[in-house]
Protein backbone atom coordinates (compact mmCIF):
# COMPACT_ATOMS: atom_id res chain seq x y z
CA UNK A 1 0.00 0.00 0.00
CA UNK A 2 1.33 3.45 -0.89
CA UNK A 3 2.06 5.79 1.97
CA UNK A 4 0.56 9.29 2.10
CA UNK A 5 3.99 10.78 1.44
CA UNK A 6 4.39 8.68 -1.70
CA UNK A 7 1.28 10.25 -3.21
CA UNK A 8 1.60 13.70 -1.62
CA UNK A 9 2.37 15.42 -4.91
CA UNK A 10 -0.48 13.62 -6.67
CA UNK A 11 -2.95 14.80 -4.02
CA UNK A 12 -1.54 18.32 -3.84
CA UNK A 13 -2.16 18.84 -7.55
CA UNK A 14 -5.85 17.87 -7.43
CA UNK A 15 -9.09 19.17 -5.92
CA UNK A 16 -11.06 16.01 -5.22
CA UNK A 17 -14.24 18.02 -4.77
CA UNK A 18 -14.02 18.76 -8.49
CA UNK A 19 -12.37 15.69 -10.01
CA UNK A 20 -13.55 12.08 -10.08
CA UNK A 21 -9.97 10.81 -10.03
CA UNK A 22 -9.23 8.40 -7.16
CA UNK A 23 -7.72 9.83 -3.97
CA UNK A 24 -5.41 6.87 -3.53
CA UNK A 25 -6.79 5.55 -0.25
CA UNK A 26 -7.38 1.94 -1.25
CA UNK A 27 -6.78 -0.57 -3.99
CA UNK A 28 -3.96 -2.86 -2.96
CA UNK A 29 -1.66 -4.74 -5.31
CA UNK A 30 -2.87 -7.76 -7.26
CA UNK A 31 -1.16 -11.14 -7.70
CA UNK A 32 1.33 -9.66 -10.20
CA UNK A 33 2.57 -6.14 -10.95
CA UNK A 34 0.28 -4.34 -13.36
CA UNK A 35 0.72 -1.80 -16.10
CA UNK A 36 -1.74 0.53 -17.77
CA UNK A 37 -1.56 2.83 -20.78
CA UNK A 38 -4.09 5.63 -20.82
CA UNK A 39 -4.76 8.10 -23.61
CA UNK A 40 -5.21 11.57 -22.19
CA UNK A 41 -6.71 14.34 -24.29
CA UNK A 42 -5.49 17.21 -22.12
CA UNK A 43 -3.80 20.45 -23.17
CA UNK A 44 -1.67 18.19 -25.34
CA UNK A 45 -2.93 14.80 -26.47
CA UNK A 46 -0.61 12.08 -25.17
CA UNK A 47 -0.33 8.55 -23.81
CA UNK A 48 0.32 7.95 -20.08
CA UNK A 49 2.45 4.85 -19.46
CA UNK A 50 2.23 3.51 -15.88
CA UNK A 51 3.95 0.60 -14.13
CA UNK A 52 3.14 -0.68 -10.65
CA UNK A 53 6.23 -0.28 -8.45
CA UNK A 54 6.25 -0.47 -4.64
CA UNK A 55 2.52 0.16 -4.24
CA UNK A 56 2.10 3.05 -6.68
CA UNK A 57 1.95 3.57 -10.43
CA UNK A 58 5.23 5.05 -11.66
CA UNK A 59 4.16 7.24 -14.56
CA UNK A 60 5.54 8.71 -17.76
CA UNK A 61 3.85 10.90 -20.37
CA UNK A 62 4.65 9.48 -23.82
CA UNK A 63 3.59 12.07 -26.43
CA UNK A 64 3.55 9.67 -29.39
CA UNK A 65 2.66 6.50 -27.48
CA UNK A 66 4.50 3.18 -27.17
CA UNK A 67 5.81 1.81 -30.47
CA UNK A 68 5.93 -1.89 -31.43
CA UNK A 69 8.93 -1.09 -33.69
CA UNK A 70 12.32 -1.70 -32.00
CA UNK A 71 13.91 0.95 -34.20
CA UNK A 72 11.64 3.68 -32.81
CA UNK A 73 12.63 5.44 -29.58
CA UNK A 74 9.77 7.18 -27.81
CA UNK A 75 10.35 10.09 -25.47
CA UNK A 76 8.87 9.40 -22.00
CA UNK A 77 8.64 12.27 -19.52
CA UNK A 78 8.20 11.23 -15.87
CA UNK A 79 5.19 12.58 -14.00
CA UNK A 80 4.04 12.22 -10.40
CA UNK A 81 3.30 8.79 -8.90
CA UNK A 82 -0.35 7.78 -9.22
CA UNK A 83 -2.37 5.49 -6.91
CA UNK A 84 -2.99 1.91 -8.00
CA UNK A 85 -6.71 2.66 -8.38
CA UNK A 86 -5.84 5.00 -11.23
CA UNK A 87 -5.34 1.99 -13.50
CA UNK A 88 -9.14 1.80 -13.76
CA UNK A 89 -9.79 5.51 -14.24
CA UNK A 90 -11.64 6.47 -17.40
CA UNK A 91 -13.66 9.64 -17.75
CA UNK A 92 -13.45 13.40 -18.03
CA UNK A 93 -11.36 15.60 -15.76
CA UNK A 94 -13.10 18.94 -15.42
CA UNK A 95 -11.73 21.84 -17.48
CA UNK A 96 -9.57 24.13 -15.38
CA UNK A 97 -8.38 21.29 -13.15
CA UNK A 98 -4.91 19.79 -13.40
CA UNK A 99 -4.87 17.51 -16.45
CA UNK A 100 -8.31 18.66 -17.52
CA UNK A 101 -9.57 16.54 -20.42
CA UNK A 102 -10.74 13.06 -21.39
CA UNK A 103 -9.01 9.82 -20.37
CA UNK A 104 -9.46 6.27 -21.69
CA UNK A 105 -7.71 3.04 -20.73
CA UNK A 106 -6.06 2.07 -24.00
CA UNK A 107 -4.29 -1.03 -22.68
CA UNK A 108 -3.70 -2.86 -19.41
CA UNK A 109 -2.29 -6.08 -18.07
CA UNK A 110 0.57 -7.49 -16.05
CA UNK A 111 4.30 -7.20 -16.45
CA UNK A 112 7.47 -8.98 -15.32
CA UNK A 113 10.83 -7.41 -14.59
CA UNK A 114 13.71 -8.53 -16.79
CA UNK A 115 16.35 -6.31 -15.17
CA UNK A 116 19.58 -8.12 -14.30
CA UNK A 117 22.92 -7.11 -12.90
CA UNK A 118 25.36 -7.00 -15.82
CA UNK A 119 28.21 -8.49 -13.83
CA UNK A 120 26.49 -11.20 -11.81
CA UNK A 121 23.32 -11.86 -13.80
CA UNK A 122 21.30 -11.62 -10.60
CA UNK A 123 17.81 -10.14 -10.75
CA UNK A 124 17.68 -6.47 -9.79
CA UNK A 125 14.62 -5.13 -7.92
CA UNK A 126 12.60 -3.08 -10.37
CA UNK A 127 12.66 0.08 -8.25
CA UNK A 128 16.46 -0.19 -8.06
CA UNK A 129 16.70 -0.64 -11.83
CA UNK A 130 14.69 2.53 -12.36
CA UNK A 131 16.88 4.35 -9.85
CA UNK A 132 19.94 3.29 -11.85
CA UNK A 133 18.33 4.61 -15.02
CA UNK A 134 17.59 1.47 -17.02
CA UNK A 135 14.79 -1.06 -16.52
CA UNK A 136 13.78 -3.93 -18.79
CA UNK A 137 10.41 -5.66 -18.54
CA UNK A 138 7.94 -7.84 -20.41
CA UNK A 139 4.34 -6.72 -20.90
CA UNK A 140 1.34 -9.04 -20.96
CA UNK A 141 -1.36 -6.72 -22.22
CA UNK A 142 -4.32 -6.88 -24.55
CA UNK A 143 -2.46 -4.76 -27.12
CA UNK A 144 1.15 -4.51 -25.96
CA UNK A 145 3.21 -7.68 -25.65
CA UNK A 146 6.81 -8.65 -25.11
CA UNK A 147 9.92 -6.88 -23.95
CA UNK A 148 10.35 -3.14 -23.51
CA UNK A 149 12.95 -0.98 -21.81
CA UNK A 150 12.95 2.43 -20.17
CA UNK A 151 16.29 4.27 -20.23
CA UNK A 152 17.01 7.63 -18.63
CA UNK A 153 18.78 10.09 -20.92
CA UNK A 154 20.51 13.42 -20.45
CA UNK A 155 18.04 16.28 -20.64
CA UNK A 156 19.84 19.16 -22.32
CA UNK A 157 17.28 21.67 -21.08
CA UNK A 158 18.17 20.83 -17.50
CA UNK A 159 14.54 20.92 -16.31
CA UNK A 160 14.18 17.33 -15.14
CA UNK A 161 14.59 13.74 -16.24
CA UNK A 162 13.78 12.42 -19.68
CA UNK A 163 13.54 8.75 -20.64
CA UNK A 164 13.27 6.66 -23.77
CA UNK A 165 10.73 3.84 -24.12
CA UNK A 166 11.90 1.24 -26.65
CA UNK A 167 10.48 -2.11 -27.80
CA UNK A 168 12.71 -5.18 -27.58
CA UNK A 169 13.41 -6.95 -30.86
CA UNK A 170 11.49 -10.11 -30.02
CA UNK A 171 8.71 -12.16 -31.61
CA UNK A 172 6.15 -9.51 -30.68
CA UNK A 173 8.06 -6.72 -32.43
CA UNK A 174 6.36 -5.18 -35.45
CA UNK A 175 8.81 -3.11 -37.51
CA UNK A 176 7.07 -0.40 -39.48
CA UNK A 177 3.78 -0.64 -37.62
CA UNK A 178 2.50 2.73 -36.46
CA UNK A 179 0.98 3.49 -33.07
CA UNK A 180 -2.82 3.76 -33.46
CA UNK A 181 -4.38 7.18 -33.97
CA UNK A 182 -5.26 8.20 -30.39
CA UNK A 183 -8.46 9.93 -31.51
CA UNK A 184 -9.74 6.69 -33.05
CA UNK A 185 -8.25 4.27 -30.53
CA UNK A 186 -10.69 2.40 -28.30
CA UNK A 187 -10.61 1.66 -24.61
CA UNK A 188 -9.67 -1.89 -23.70
CA UNK A 189 -12.17 -1.64 -20.83
CA UNK A 190 -15.24 -0.10 -22.44
CA UNK A 191 -14.59 -0.13 -26.19
CA UNK A 192 -15.19 3.62 -26.26
CA UNK A 193 -13.18 6.33 -28.02
CA UNK A 194 -12.14 9.61 -26.41
CA UNK A 195 -15.01 11.31 -28.20
CA UNK A 196 -17.56 8.79 -26.90
CA UNK A 197 -16.33 9.06 -23.32
CA UNK A 198 -16.56 12.84 -23.52
CA UNK A 199 -20.08 12.62 -24.97
CA UNK A 200 -21.20 10.15 -22.31
CA UNK A 201 -19.99 12.49 -19.58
Amino acid sequence: MATKDTLAEYRRMRDFAKTAEPRGEGGGPGPEPCFVVQIHDARRLHFDFRLEVDGVLKSWAVPKGPSPDPRVKRLAVPTEDHPLEYREFEGVIEAGEYGGGTVIVWDEGGYRSLSRDRRTGAEVPFAAALERGHASFRLYGAKLHGGYALTRIHNQRGDGDAWLLVKEDDRWAAPGRATPDPQRARSVRSGRTLRRVAADA
